[in-house]
């Protein structure tokens, strides 16, 4: 009976791709975009798009940055927070950083992407202990970290602003996240 709730609470975007989305950051240390992988990874892309369309990650801020791995996002308990606070971890009006989400998680992927490398730039859905427990914090990687492509969905690739990935940090600010489509 358990396993038939579990199944059950998994949210199911409304989204749906088309397969050329990219995504566009705007933050508070340059632009880098995205290229998604709706083939490879079609439930995390469409999450990732609703959650941009709908301007869930627009003022959140980095929360975690651990040097020659990943910097990670997406947590909107950080919305209201100061730089300052993120970057030491300060407990915020909607909570401590790196403990918020959608109030949602979504089935994993990374079992059934062919392509779920880790690569430098590589961006992919940071989750708990449990498999299906992604929401809408996400991480770019510094680095290859084939070490993680077993177990965490990638479901993205920086195509522009590496260099900006690579100076980002625990405080920086997510300003707006936008969909476009590479044929428009």
């Amino acid at each position: 009976m358990r396993m038939s709730w579990f199944k059950e609470s998994l949210h199911t975007p409304e989204y749906r791709v088309v397969g050329d989305e990219q995504v566009t950051l705007v933050t508070s240390k340059g632009t880098i975009k995205v290229r998604l992988d709706a083939d490879g990874a079609p439930i995390h892309v469409a999450n990732f798009c609703e959650l941009c369309e709908s301007g869930f990650y627009d003022n959140t801020k980095f929360h975690r940055y651990v040097p020659g791995f990943v910097i990670q996002g997406g947590d909107p308990n950080t919305r209201e927070m100061s730089p300052e606070d993120v970057a030491a971890g300060r407990v915020g009006p909607q909570g401590r950083p790196g403990t918020g989400g959608p109030g949602y998680r979504i089935r994993e992927e990374f079992t059934t992407n062919p392509r779920n490398l880790h690569n430098d730039g590589a961006l992919a859905m940071a989750r708990s202990q449990d498999p299906n427990s992604a929401g809408s914090q996400f991480y770019f990687c510094l680095g290859a970290q084939h070490g993680l492509d077993s177990g965490y969905t990638v479901f993205g690739q920086a195509i522009e602003g590496r260099d900006v990935i690579s100076a980002l940090r625990s405080g920086d600010t997510i300003e707006s996240a936008i969909v476009e489509h590479a044929g428009a």
